[in-house]
């Protein structure tokens, strides 16, 4: 017996399941920074931590990691003090513990804590930089030399050497602290040359 096949409706066929498997050939124009933007990963937080905002609050008790490591040149982030408490703001492994806070006691999370100090390894790098309110905005730049922090869009000059491995935005909160991530359409410019956090599939 002889089948005879609608080439027109084979056709069909192969164009509906090639779209369902790989996307319109539109899917394919469109940036990876577009399709997955860099945010707090849900899957990377304290077991009492709370990320509100399509990944861009945290607030609750622990720490939370950008979904993102920091593999580009140079880069730039932003976090806002919503609500005073316990908080901070950094770089850490991906092997970081993120569920006692603060942050800033072993040796894989380099922060800049609420009360003006940066830690790393349960050393005090720098005391009294000026120490930031609700409200405030505090940016990090990394470059794979030096990691700063800036308060407000100005350096609170405390640069921090030594940060080894691959690390990511790390932020963590306690006592009724609320921050907000910023990881594009900063309230700050970046300085010269550092840019918003690129996936690396997108570094050419």
């Amino acid at each position: 017996m002889v089948i005879g096949f609608n080439m027109f409706a084979v056709n069909a066929f192969l164009q509906r399941t090639c779209c369902c498997l790989f996307g319109d050939d539109d899917d394919h124009d469109i940036p990876l920074s577009r399709m997955q933007p860099v945010i707090l990963d849900s899957s990377k937080v304290g077991v009492e931590c709370v990320v509100l905002k399509g990944g861009r609050r945290l607030c609750g008790a622990g720490a939370a990691l950008a979904n993102a490591p920091l593999v580009q040149n140079k880069s730039y982030f932003e976090v806002k003090i919503q609500t005073t408490g316990t908080w901070g703001v950094g770089v850490a492994m991906e092997t970081c513990p993120l569920d006692t806070v603060p942050l800033g006691c072993d040796p894989k999370n380099w922060v800049l804590r609420s009360d003006g100090n940066v830690c790393h390894d349960g050393d005090v790098l720098y005391t009294a930089c000026p120490k930031p309110d609700e409200g405030d905005v505090v940016s990090c730049t990394y470059d794979h030399v030096e990691l700063n922090f800036f308060l407000n869009g100005k350096s609170m000059h405390c640069p921090v050497n030594g940060v080894r491995g691959k690390v990511f935005p790390v932020f963590y909160v306690g006592d009724g602290a609320i921050l907000d991530v910023s990881f594009k359409d900063f309230a700050f410019p970046p300085p010269d040359t550092f840019d918003q956090i690129m996936f690396e599939q997108n570094i050419l």
